[in-house]
């Protein structure tokens, strides 16, 4: 723990020329731009810490209502008082096991059921696919004083339906362990300092590098350490990692990948409030290495090993909210070298007060491409574990050699109903590579024919809180097909789903 703590400590002096920002930070805003495409299970904000970097921005998603796509990030400490335990569920948020509530067990879960029909799926003529699928989680987060903590998550998954080709072990999965990790964490002149080992979800990065992915039935996550510094005005986060390769049979079948290793630093500075008229943002610099030994591009499957040199800045400004992302991508592939860029901006205007004020924006983004199938620098970027369902809820989309612009408007009706629309128009980069799936593969031909236009899409959310524990989710998406998806022979589709999800 030491030599990691150090080494996020030595990070924070390389920001410090920032620490006048903020003595006392606020909260950041929920990171709304684009909201129907986020992988997020909410967007809310989160209470101001006094002394600490702001809570909600430390790179642990996304908390409302208290609840957090990442269990473990939720903080029910709260609940120590009986007398604000309001029903039986709360009784399960704080059991007491010994010093006075010192030592407290914090038990969760999540039920989801869900239904989705794809016409023409994988964008080729045949029958229309239907997925009929649960989730099941259960947590248990045990505390024990204020300096050690152990967390495990089991995870369930269920796929029936039609027309369902192979089914991924991150879809049918009879039980797995989908974290499993122990915290150490305390304080170091005046700087807070923690380390935590095991498996992981991570989310410390832009929404689209880095997630855990909550359209999968179960998380995306990662085996290895993770180690920060925090300060009220700068943080610096390194990680090494191993991706869990997960089998569908039980516990005994889930393993770290060999293959991948994603190793890294993220950091962030809380920007002066005074600084744009009371504004509320953040500008997270990150370092990353992604080493990958059985990369494919093409026709090849080799070694690569990209380095992500990246800067995130998002937050709000007044009634403007923004999320954006630049990262040059550079390395090695199979002994070619790696050039390749990756620009996302994303951005809503509220028009009105109020938490349930609409927001209109769009979003803006280049992904650079070309080279997967030549001999020279391979300029194709990559998102490596990002959201796979910014850009195509079918996840017919990445970015790689892509092009996007998309105009999108957020509105409530009936008090509590959310609902996003939203209209993309997608280009390739370079004519001469593939279009690209959200998994990363091409599709087959794409390469071979003209055509820049890749797609036009249409794409609705409608979002319902029961409660704070129950709420249903309904999309559909409409892709109408472009030159270079119809010239290889690909066709439109339309999707459809809805699922419903308790948690407590």
């Amino acid at each position: 723990m030491a030599y990691a703590a150090g080494f996020a400590a030595s990070a924070l002096s390389t920001l410090a020329f920032s620490s006048v920002a903020v003595a006392q930070a606020e909260a950041p805003p929920s990171r709304q731009a684009n909201a129907g495409a986020k992988d997020v299970s909410s967007t809310g904000e989160a209470s101001p810490i006094a002394e600490s970097y702001p809570n909600a921005a430390i790179g642990d998603g996304t908390t409302s209502g208290g609840y957090n796509q990442s269990r473990w990030a939720e903080d029910w400490s709260k609940l120590r008082d009986p007398k604000k335990r309001k029903d039986i569920v709360d009784q399960l948020k704080f059991i007491s096991i010994a010093g006075d509530g010192d030592v407290y067990l914090t038990l969760s879960g999540e039920a989801r059921l869900r239904v989705n029909q794809t016409t023409n799926p994988n964008l080729r003529d045949a029958e229309a696919q239907r997925q009929d699928i649960l989730r099941l989680f259960g947590g248990a987060d045990l505390h024990v004083g204020e300096h050690l903590r152990f967390y495990g998550e089991l995870a369930h998954g269920t796929l029936e339906g039609q027309n369902l080709g192979t089914a991924l072990p991150n879809l049918r999965n009879k039980l797995a362990v989908q974290q499993a990790f122990v915290d150490l964490t305390g304080t170091v002149a005046d700087v807070d300092v923690g380390v935590r080992y095991g498996r992981q979800t991570f989310a410390d990065g832009p929404n689209l590098l880095v997630v855990p992915r909550d359209n999968n039935t179960l998380f995306f996550g990662f085996n290895g350490f993770r180690a920060w510094a925090r300060t009220a005005g700068v943080r610096a986060d390194v990680f090494d990692f191993k991706p869990t390769a997960y089998g569908n049979g039980g516990t005994q079948d889930d393993n770290a990948e060999s293959a991948r290793r994603f190793s890294g630093i993220s950091t962030g500075i809380v920007v002066p409030e005074t600084l744009f008229g009371g504004s509320k943002l953040y500008v997270d610099p990150f370092l990353w290495r992604l080493r990958n030994r059985g990369a494919v591009w093409g026709t090849d499957n080799a070694r690569e090993a990209r380095n992500f040199y990246g800067l995130h800045v998002w937050g709000d400004a007044g009634p403007v909210n923004l999320d954006w992302t630049i990262n040059y991508q550079g390395g090695s592939y199979d002994n070619r070298s790696i050039k390749a860029w990756l620009i996302l901006l994303a951005q809503t205007y509220k028009l009105g007060e109020g938490k349930s004020a609409p927001r209109v924006g769009f979003h803006a983004d280049y992904a650079s491409g070309g080279g997967a199938y030549g001999n020279g620098t391979l300029r194709n970027s990559l998102a490596p574990f990002g959201n796979n369902v910014y850009y195509s809820y079918q996840l017919f989309a990445t970015p790689t050699n892509l092009v996007a612009l998309a105009p999108n408007v957020t509105f409530s009706v009936f008090d509590k109903l959310r609902l996003t629309a939203e209209y993309q128009r997608s280009w390739r980069d370079t004519t001469s590579d593939a279009v690209y799936r959200a998994n990363g593969s091409a599709f087959a031909g794409t390469q071979n024919f003209g055509g820049k236009k890749i797609a036009d899409t249409l794409r609705f959310q409608a979002v319902y809180p029961f409660t704070s524990r129950l709420s249903f989710t309904g999309r559909y998406e409409h892709l109408i097909a472009g030159p270079a998806l119809t010239n290889a022979g690909y066709k439109n589709s339309d999707f459809l789903a809805g699922w419903i999800s308790y948690r407590f």
